[in-house]
């Protein structure tokens, strides 16, 4: 793993760390009443920000908040309607040469290989032939892809494809470099080797705007602003904006969740002490003004209701729930729209609806799944983790009956072996990895094709699409190419069509890829009714806080289930200690730490460094302080804090690695 990780390092000069041009305004971007108007749609309304040279700037907010317009516009690919919009001073629009963009949408050409797409924007962007060849190459070594050359681009991974391009942005050596959403679908150990790199690139001079749906990613921000019709509705760090609530958060464990839920959350506008509550796979999380005071009204009003508390912890907010709250005080709620369902699935709870008995699927000389054995039942909300090329996808083929197994017994919806058949098809919906409509057609007929394979009787049929279309906010809009909708949008629709016939298993294979935070709570708002009516759900998702939201987990590695357990079992079993240091330089501290212990032990957070040590806390305080005072580094402060399962995840997949087990891209 060290050698895997070893190449850290960045050209000093490349991004302009000895020759940023000075600014008058002392800005890399600047944007002043920014405004863009589509005919009568007023998209962006009065932006106001500027991004310092070398900052991490983060842009967060809903979708259809302004935010791709925004950066289309400092990219220098849409003109502004009136404001303005400066790159180092000069117009964005003449700074187009300076500036690298990564779009939402694939921007790599799948039928070339990877250094075919490398010297394409290269010559497009006309940097010398030698210098792309050199650079690009770099760039491939820093990101351990230059084992991947001659590999077509529609055949990389995810996270690999997100890395290509960045590459292909990096080789013009632009001075500014915007990000729309750069890491949907890519899985949590790439996820965080693609935000250390953009660390060191911004330590060596590089500006970067990003636009993330993950709040997690936007805690490694320097400064974030909360986006909301066009707007700039909040600036700040990302622990001005998380104490800005003046809140605490409540985690209630009780072992009737979706009763304490509904209770609290019927209680959320008439109680003044409640900002948010949102459901989770194991406990509660209850945002509130006053903890102590909160806290005594809680356990009574639980209590007489016949709630038993089995724990109450405080914590400070996170982002998210800052995020939803400060949503909801300017007029958005978190919506759940009831779906109409003419099933109840109860009588079967607590039974197996998905089993594997030493499940394997070898394809040619590759085994991509090895003796996995599991169960989900019905009523279970069960996530299935893993980095790309773990394996999951393959195992959900072979559990929905859409691949057979090479050795192994499956059981589907109370169905051992033989599971092709049209009466298990018609219990079971899948909404597969890949958008599973069809671009070329409208919504409504999409769904009304849909609605006829999975059997919805013409009855039903009229008010399950006018549900679809209501939660999918695309009332109105139904004669609307599906091709043409962002991706936030697409995966509602296809989230609808994968339960249009009430199945009584469902299988969700990143269902929430590229949806914003409050489209995310509606998601599983409406999942949780769903396992609470008796339906059996496996989901897979690489935004592990989402994954929080799962009654259990299974961790996938090289094809094998490694850890299972419930998300609270799972970090508790974590051996170690998390410690979060502030620290005079993050950056310096974070590569100095990395050269003493294992590099997946430690990890930038925006001003705060994480570091995971098997030692008692205070000996590994003690040491690293030393450490890092021998660097010119100053420990501001050092605390305990609580391992996220991003924590575990990657601890898992590392000491996995470690023990011989890789993935297939590896």
């Amino acid at each position: 793993m060290a050698e895997r990780e070893s190449a850290v390092a960045v050209n000093p000069t490349a991004f302009g760390a000895t020759d940023t041009p000075e600014t008058a305004t002392g800005a890399a971007l600047r944007v002043v009443d920014l405004r863009k108007n589509y005919g009568e749609l007023e998209a962006v309304r009065g932006v106001t920000f500027d991004v310092r040279p070398g900052e991490v700037f983060g842009l967060i907010g809903p979708d259809g908040a302004g935010k791709t317009t925004t950066f289309q516009i400092l990219a220098g690919v849409m003109e502004s309607t009136s404001g303005v919009a400066d790159v180092f001073d000069r117009p964005a629009r003449e700074m187009r040469s300076r500036t690298g963009y990564l779009t939402q949408t694939f921007s790599l050409y799948p039928d070339l290989t990877v250094l075919e797409n490398i010297g394409y924007i290269g010559d497009l962007r006309l940097v010398p032939r030698d210098e792309i060849q050199r650079r690009g190459l770099h760039y491939l070594h820093l990101f351990n892809m230059d084992r991947f050359t001659d590999r077509l681009a529609g055949r990389l991974s995810g996270g690999m494809r997100q890395k290509l391009a960045l590459v292909c942005a990096l080789v013009p050596e632009p001075k500014v470099l915007l990000l729309d959403e750069p890491t949907t679908g890519v899985d949590p150990v790439s996820r965080r080797e693609f935000w250390d790199t953009l660390a060191h690139l911004s330590a060596e001079g590089l500006t970067i705007l990003v636009a993330t749906p993950y709040l997690d990613e936007a805690e490694r921000c320097q400064r974030i602003a909360l986006m909301y019709e066009g707007r700039i509705q909040q600036l700040g760090t990302p622990a001005e904006l998380r104490h800005s609530l003046g809140a605490s958060r409540l985690e209630i464990r009780t072992q009737e969740l979706e009763k304490a839920a509904r209770i609290l959350t019927h209680d959320l506008d008439g109680n003044s002490e409640i900002i948010d509550v949102q459901r989770f796979g194991d406990r509660l999380d209850v945002l509130v003004h006053e903890d102590t005071r909160a806290e005594q009204h809680l356990r009574q009003q639980l209590e007489t209701a016949g709630v038993a508390i089995d724990e109450i912890r405080v914590d400070e907010p996170l982002l998210e729930n800052t995020f939803v709250a400060r949503l909801r005080a300017l007029g958005q709620q978190v919506r759940e729209i009831p779906f109409p369902a003419g099933k109840n699935h109860q009588a079967l709870r607590g039974q197996i609806a998905i089993g594997a008995q030493h499940l394997t699927r070898d394809f040619g000389q590759f085994r991509a799944v090895h003796d996995l054995s599991l169960d989900v039942r019905y009523g279970e909300v069960y996530g299935l983790l893993g980095a790309n090329g773990a394996g999951k996808t393959t195992t959900i083929k072979m559990l929905c009956g859409l691949l057979d197994p090479s050795e192994g017994q499956v059981q589907l919806a109370g169905v051992q072996r033989t599971i092709r058949t049209s009466a298990v098809r018609q219990c079971v919906g899948y909404m597969s990895q890949k958008f599973s409509l069809y671009d070329d057609l409208p919504i409504d007929e999409n769904l009304e094709f849909f609605a006829g394979v999975y059997g919805v009787s013409p009855e039903e049929r009229s008010h399950k699409i006018a549900w679809v279309l209501k939660f999918a906010g695309l009332e109105g809009r139904e004669h609307q190419l599906v091709g043409s909708l962002p991706g936030g949008w697409k995966q509602r629709v296809a989230f609808g069509a994968a339960i249009l016939h009430e199945p009584t298993v469902l299988f969700l294979d990143e269902p929430t890829s590229g949806v914003d935070p409050v489209a995310r709570r509606t998601f599983w708002t409406l999942i949780n009714r769903l396992a609470d009516r008796g339906t059996a759900i496996l989901v897979t998702t690489h935004y592990l806080e989402e994954a929080e939201q799962c009654n259990r987990l299974g961790f996938m590695v090289a094809g094998e289930l490694v850890a299972e357990g419930s998300p609270s079992g799972i970090k508790s079993q974590q051996a170690g200690h998390l410690i979060e240091l502030q620290v005079s330089a993050p950056q310096l501290a974070t590569d100095r730490l990395k050269t003493i212990m294992e590099r997946w032990r430690v990890s930038l957070f925006g001003d705060r460094v994480h570091v995971i040590t098997v030692e008692p806390v205070d000996d590994a305080v003690r040491r690293i302080t030393a450490e890092l005072q021998a660097a010119g580094v100053r420990v501001l402060s050092a605390r305990e804090a609580r391992f996220s399962l991003e924590d575990v995840f990657i601890s898992v997949v590392e000491q996995a690695r470690v023990a011989g087990k890789v993935a297939r891209e590896d």
